[in-house]
C-alpha cells in the first residue's frame, strides 16, 4: 500500500489539460521531444562525429531524464545508484552488465547441472521391495538357463532363489503381520525348484519340494501338482504308486478342466500297459473314447486289445480310431477356383505357413497310426494274414482316409517279402498296374526292386520303365532306372538318371551314393570323390560312405587321407574284420610293421579264417625269428584248407626252423602219407633221415625219383597238350572252348570276385514313401581280402561294386 507522501508528490507530476482546448480531443499527440527527431541525422555534424569516432563513448551526463508520472526512467542513475531493469530479469539481463560479456540468458556458461542425488532409503520396506525384485530376477534367469540347456546352472540360480526368498519370509514377518506374504512368489520359487530337480534327474528332492507344496493349504491348487508327481514315480518305474497319485490328482481336479482330465486318464492307462493291468488299461482308454476320442487313446485301445487276444474287440476299437476327427482341412482349400492373382498369391502363402504345417504333422501322425494298427491286428483278426489285411483294407476305404487304402496294399506286399512270399508280393503289386499314376509308379517301383534283386534285369529295366513314366517326379523310381542302366554297363546313362533323381529330391541319399559309384566306376575319381564327401555330410556314420571314401584315397594313391578314413570307420564298426585287415595291409604297404600287426592281430581275433590275416601273421613271426608263434596260424590254415599240402609244409618247416628236428621229420612222414606224390616233402625227408643218420633214407630217396620221375612225364603232357591245342587253334580246327583246365580257369575269372566291405548297400524296401521302412534287410556281401602275399600262389581278386538299390 502507497503511502501518503508517495501519493502527493504522484499528484504534483500530473499535468492537467487546459481548458481552451476542451473541444480539441486530438491535441498534443504531434508534440514530441526534438531528441528524437531522427528525419535530420544525416545533417547533424555532432551525431555524425559522434558514430565516425569514439567520440560516441564519452562517458553519459548526469542528466536525469524522467517519465511523465514525474519518476526516474528504468537504467537511469539517481544519486549515484542505477534503477534497477526488473522487467528484463527473466530475458537474462541484468542490471549492471560487465564490459566484454556475451549474452547468455540461458545461463548456459555455468556448465551442465549437477546429478539429482540418489534416493537413499534405509527402511524395511524399501530393503524387502529391492529383494524381492532380485528373487523374480534369480526365477527368471533359471528359466532362461533351462530353455538352453544349461540345466546346472538353471539348478544353481533355482536354489538361489529359494535362499533368498526364505530371507525375504524372515524379514517380513518381522514387520508385517502373516497375511502380508506374498504367496504367489513363494509358489513360483517351490515350484521352478522342483521342475530343475526333475530336469537334473534328482528325482528325490524333486518329490521333497513337490510335497512341500501339495502339504501347504495355503495353496490353493497346489493338489495338481500330484500329477508330477506321479510322472516322476513313472520314470522310476514305479507304476504303483504313479497311479496312486493320478488317481489322486484326478479327484481334485473339477470336469471343468476336460483336457487335463482325459490327458490324466491317458498316464493312467499307459501306467497299467506297463505293469500288465490291461483289462484297467482298457477300461481308461474306452472312458476316453466316449468322451473324447482322439488317435493316441484309440491306438492304446487296440493295442490292450491285441495283448488279450480279442479279435472282434480289435475290429470295433480299429473303427473307432479311424473314425476319430481329425480336425484338418483338407488340400480343397489350397485350389485356385478363378485367376485372381490377389487369391492365388494369398493362397500360395498359406499353403507353407505354421498352421498349415501343424496340419501336414496330424494328418501324418493319424496315417502312421493307422496304418500300424493295421499290419498290427492283420493276423490276429482273421484266419491268415490276407484275409485279415482285406478287412483292414475294407474299412479304411470307406472312413474318410480312402487315400491309406493303396498305402495299405503296398504294405501289404512287403509284409509277403518279409514272410519270403516273393509271389504274393508280385500278384498283389500287379494289382496297381491300372490305379493313378501316384500309386501306380509306387507299386512299379517295387516290382522293379524284386526283379533286379532276382537278377531278371529284362523285367526289371520294363518295370522301370513304367515307373518313370506314371511319375517323372519319383526319385526312387528314377534311381531303379539308372540301376537297370548300371547293371547293362551304360554307366554314363546312369549318372544321368541318379542326376535326375537328385533334382528331384536332394536328399536321395542312395541316388547320390550309386553316382558315386558310376563316377568310380568311369575313372571319374574327382567327381566320385565330391559325391561321396557330399554324402558324409548327410550321413556322417555310414559305414558305407567311410569305406568309398577310404578307397578312392587309395585309388589316388593317397595312403595317409585313406588310413585316416579307414581309422573314422572302425570306429563306426569297431569289430570288422576286414576293414581291420584292410587297415593292417595299408600300414603293412607303409612300411608301418608294429601298426599292421597290431591290425592284423585284431582282424583275426575277430574273424580267425581269414586265410590272407593268417598267412600274414605267419609270415610276420617267422620274420621276426619267433617261428614257434607262426605254427599256430599255420596249423589254423591247414584246419581250414586240409586239401593244400602248402599250409602242413609251412608247419614242418616252421619245425626245422626252430630246430625241433624230430618233431620235423614226423610232421614230413604225416604230409608224406596223405601226400605220397608231393616232391618237396620227400626231399625234406631226405635231407632229414640223411642229417639224422637214418636207415629210412634209402627209402624216400627210392620214392623220391619216382615222384620226379612222375612229376616230369605230367609237364610234358601238359607241354606237349598245349602246343597240340595252340597248333589246332592256328589252324582253325582246335576247340574253340580250351581245354578243361582253360575252361575251369575261364570259368573262375567270370565269377564275381566278393565284394570289398561295405561295396553294396543293404537293400532295402524300395519308395520310402509307399514300402514299409521296416522291411527285411539282406545280409550284407562279405568283403574281398587283401591282397595276397605271394604273388606265385594266389592271383588278386578283381573287386566288385553293387549299387543302392533304392
Amino acid at each position: 500500500m502507497k503511502t501518503g507522501r508517495q501519493a502527493k508528490k504522484m499528484m504534483q507530476n500530473v499535468q492537467t489539460a487546459p481548458e481552451s482546448n476542451e473541444d480539441d480531443l486530438y491535441s498534443g499527440f504531434n508534440d514530441y521531444n526534438p531528441m528524437f527527431d531522427t528525419e535530420d541525422l544525416e545533417n547533424d555534424v555532432a551525431f555524425q562525429q559522434a558514430a565516425k569516432t569514439s567520440h560516441g563513448r564519452r562517458p553519459p551526463s548526469k542528466t536525469t531524464l524522467t517519465s511523465s508520472m514525474g519518476r526516474p526512467m528504468t537504467g537511469t542513475i539517481q544519486d549515484g545508484v542505477s534503477r534497477p531493469m526488473t522487467a528484463v530479469q527473466a530475458a537474462g539481463y541484468t542490471k549492471a552488465a560487465v564490459r566484454g560479456s556475451s549474452f547468455d540468458p540461458l545461463g548456459q556458461a555455468r556448465g551442465p547441472a549437477s546429478p539429482l542425488e540418489k534416493k537413499t532409503s534405509d527402511s524395511l520396506e524399501e530393503k524387502m521391495r529391492q529383494l524381492e525384485k532380485k528373487v523374480n530376477e534369480l526365477v527368471e534367469e533359471s528359466c532362461v538357463a533351462n530353455s538352453c540347456g544349461d540345466l546346472k546352472l538353471a539348478l544353481e540360480k533355482a536354489k538361489e532363489a529359494g535362499r533368498q526368498e526364505r530371507e525375504l519370509l524372515r524379514q517380513r514377518e518381522q514387520i508385517a503381520p502373516p497375511e502380508s506374504i506374498n504367496l504367489d512368489l513363494t509358489y513360483t520359487v517351490l515350484l521352478n525348484l522342483a521342475g530343475q530337480y526333475v530336469a537334473n534327474e534328482m528325482y528325490a528332492e524333486a518329490l521333497t519340494t513337490y510335497q512341500v507344496i501339495v502339504k501347504n493349504k495355503m495353496f490353493s491348487n497346489g493338489g495338481i501338482l500330484k500329477v508330477n508327481m506321479g510322472n516322476i514315480y513313472l520314470k522310476q518305474r514305479n507304476y504303483s504308486k504313479a497311479i496312486k497319485f493320478y488317481r489322486m490328482a484326478l479327484d481334485q481336479i473339477t470336469s471343468s478342466h476336460k483336457q487335463m482330465r482325459i490327458k490324466i486318464m491317458e498316464n493312467i492307462g499307459v501306467a497299467f500297459i506297463k505293469t500288465g493291468q490291461y483289462v484297467d488299461a482298457i477300461s481308461s482308454f474306452e472312458e476316453i473314447m466316449n468322451i473324447s476320442p482322439n488317435l493316441k487313446a484309440g491306438f492304446n485301445l487296440i493295442l490292450c486289445y491285441f495283448a488279450i487276444g480279442n479279435g472282434e474287440q480289435m475290429k470295433k476299437a480299429f473303427k473307432n480310431l479311424i473314425e476319430v476327427p481329425l480336425e484338418v482341412d483338407y488340400e480343397d482349400k489350397y485350389i485356385s477356383l478363378n485367376d485372381d492373382l490377389h487369391t492365388n498369391l494369398l493362397i500360395e502363402a498359406i499353403k507353407n505357413d505354421s498352421l498349415s504345417q501343424i496340419e501336414r504333422e496330424r494328418k501324418s501322425l493319424a496315417e502312421e497310426y493307422i496304418m500300424t494298427a493295421a499290419k498290427l491286428i492283420a493276423p490276429a483278426i482273421e484266419t491268415s494274414f490276407a484275409v485279415g489285411y482285406d478287412w483292414c483294407v475294407d474299412a479304411v476305404k470307406a472312413s474318410h482316409y480312402v487315400e491309406l487304402a493303396n498305402d495299405l496294399e503296398i504294405n501289404k506286399a512287403t509284409t509277403y517279402l518279409r514272410q519270403q512270399n516273393f509271389n504274393q508280393a508280385l500278384e498283389t503289386l500287379k494289382m496297381f498296374e491300372k490305379k493313378d499314376s501316384r500309386v501306380k509308379s509306387a507299386a512299379a517301383t517295387n516290382l522293379s526292386f524284386l526283379y533286379y534283386l532276382g537278377n531278371e534285369l529284362e523285367q526289371a529295366t520294363n518295370y522301370a520303365d513304367l515307373a518313370v513314366n506314371s511319375d517323372r517326379y519319383n526319385p526312387a523310381a528314377l534311381t531303379n532306372k539308372g540301376n537297370t542302366v548300371f547293371a547293362n554297363g551304360d554307366c554314363e546313362k546312369a549318372a544321368e538318371f541318379y542326376k535326375e533323381a537328385l533334382r528331384n529330391d536332394s536328399l536321395c541319399t542312395e541316388a547320390l551314393y550309386n553316382l558315386g559309384l558310376a563316377y568310380k566306376k568311369l575313372n571319374r575319381i574327382d567327381e566320385a570323390l565330391d559325391c561321396f564327401l557330399k554324402l558324409h555330410a548327410i550321413l556322417p556314420n555310414s559305414a558305407q560312405v567311410l569305406y568309398q571314401l577310404a578307397s578312392i584315397y587309395q585309388i589316388m594313391e593317397d595312403p595317409n587321407q585313406a588310413i585316416e578314413w579307414l581309422l573314422q570307420l572302425i570306429s563306426v564298426v569297431p569289430t570288422d574284420p576286414h576293414v581291420l585287415a584292410k587297415l593292417g595291409n595299408l600300414y603293412d604297404t607303409e612300411g608301418d610293421k608294429s601298426q599292421a600287426f597290431h591290425y592284423y592281430c585284431e582282424s583275426y581275433r575277430y574273424f580267425p579264417s581269414n586265410i590272407e590275416v593268417i598267412e600274414w601273421l605267419g609270415a610276420y613271426y617267422i620274420d621276426t625269428q619267433f617261428c614257434e608263434k607262426a605254427i599256430e596260424y599255420f596249423e589254423r590254415a591247414a584246419l581250414i584248407l586240409p586239401t593244400q599240402v602248402k599250409w602242413q609244409l609251412m608247419v614242418a618247416s616252421c619245425y626245422r626252423r626252430s630246430g625241433n628236428y624230430q618233431k620235423a621229420l614226423e610232421k614230413y612222414k604225416v604230409i608224406h602219407r596223405k601226400f605220397p606224390e608231393n616232391v618237396e616233402c620227400l626231399r625234406f625227408l631226405v635231407r632229414l633221415c640223411t642229417d639224422m643218420g637214418l636207415k629210412e633214407v634209402q627209402e624216400y630217396i627210392t620214392k623220391l625219383k619216382k615222384a620226379e620221375k612222375l612229376k616230369e612225364i605230367r609237364e610234358q603232357r601238359i607241354k606237349s597238350g598245349r602246343e597240340g591245342s595252340a597248333r589246332s587253334r592256328k589252324e582253325g580246327t582246335g576247340d574253340s572252348g580250351g581245354t578243361k583246365g582253360e575252361r575251369l580257369s575261364a570259368k573262375l575269372k567270370a565269377l564275381p570276385g566278393t565284394s570289398e566291405p561295405y561295396e553294396s548297400s543293404s537293400s532295402k524296401e524300395i519308395d520310402a514313401s509307399y514300402a514299409d521302412p521296416l522291411g527285411p534287410q539282406p545280409e550284407r556281401p562279405k568283403t574281398a581280402a587283401r591282397k595276397r602275399m605271394e604273388e606265385d600262389d594266389f592271383a588278386d581278386e578283381e573287386l566288385g561294386e553293387d549299387l543302392l538299390p533304392e
